[in-house]
């Protein structure tokens, strides 16, 4: 099957006293604002993988910028302080800020609607969409794959719609589950699935990758979007 042609370039933006850079896909041919998306990436920075996704999104229809939260920067004093944040300062760490910065650069591109956005992303990733979801009201829906949880856990009460996907044979699993009974206490709409068997890293290639339930994650992610983000009301 075809795929739709879409255009990509690397963009850069300022966030607080730092540039940072961002790769940007978008269908070639759009009539009318699209939904937008951000992409977050894993530990391991922007890779080709997470620029894939990027691509994937919009060849579905959207304006995708896959952030690279690395961008001329040290990129193991990065790592270090980025999951530092992630556990010590969930939602207010530079990494979190960074993200915000990085949607409000989306939102505000041509050809975006900026009331149709989302987010998706993977491990580190998948911890500052939670973190997004938590701060963020521009965010409709987010995807996290195998990231964890703010803290204190309460903070997603205050979450958009949330679709999450992670390994069974992983420490994030509990952190999966924690999620999907806070969501749904609160009455935030969720759709959140552990996949047994299957080990972290399983939706990108590598070592881990689990095709059956990286194709699933996907379907369910794109089905939640389209209800929660393509589906929002548009600019009035």
């Amino acid at each position: 099957m075809p795929t739709a042609p879409l255009t990509g370039e690397v963009i850069s933006f300022v966030s607080e006293d730092r540039t940072l850079e961002g790769y940007l896909a978008r269908p070639a041919v759009a009539t009318g604002p699209l939904p937008g998306m951000l992409v977050i990436h894993e530990i391991f920075g922007l890779t080709d993988e997470i620029k894939a996704v990027a691509e994937r999104m919009a060849q579905a229809g959207y304006v995708a910028l896959a952030v690279d939260l690395f961008a001329n920067q040290n990129k193991a004093v990065c790592m270090a302080r980025m999951f530092a944040g992630v556990f010590a300062d969930s939602l207010d760490h530079q990494g979190a800020r960074d993200t915000r910065a990085a949607l409000g650069v989306l939102s505000g591109l041509p050809g975006v609607d900026a009331g149709r956005l989302g987010a998706i992303g993977f491990c580190l990733g998948g911890s500052l969409a939670i973190a997004l979801a938590c701060t963020d009201d521009r965010v409709r829906a987010v995807a996290p794959y195998y990231g964890f949880n703010p803290r204190p856990l309460e903070a997603v009460r205050r979450a958009c719609p949330v679709v999450g996907s992670y390994p069974g044979q992983d420490v994030t699993a509990g952190q999966g589950r924690a999620l999907k009974s806070e969501l749904t206490a609160a009455g935030i709409a969720n759709d959140i699935k552990v996949y047994p068997g299957t080990r972290h890293s399983f939706a990108t290639p590598g070592p881990s990758f689990d095709g059956v339930a990286s194709v699933d994650a996907w379907n369910r992610v794109m089905e939640f979007f389209d209800e929660h983000v393509v589906g929002a009301p548009g600019p009035s």
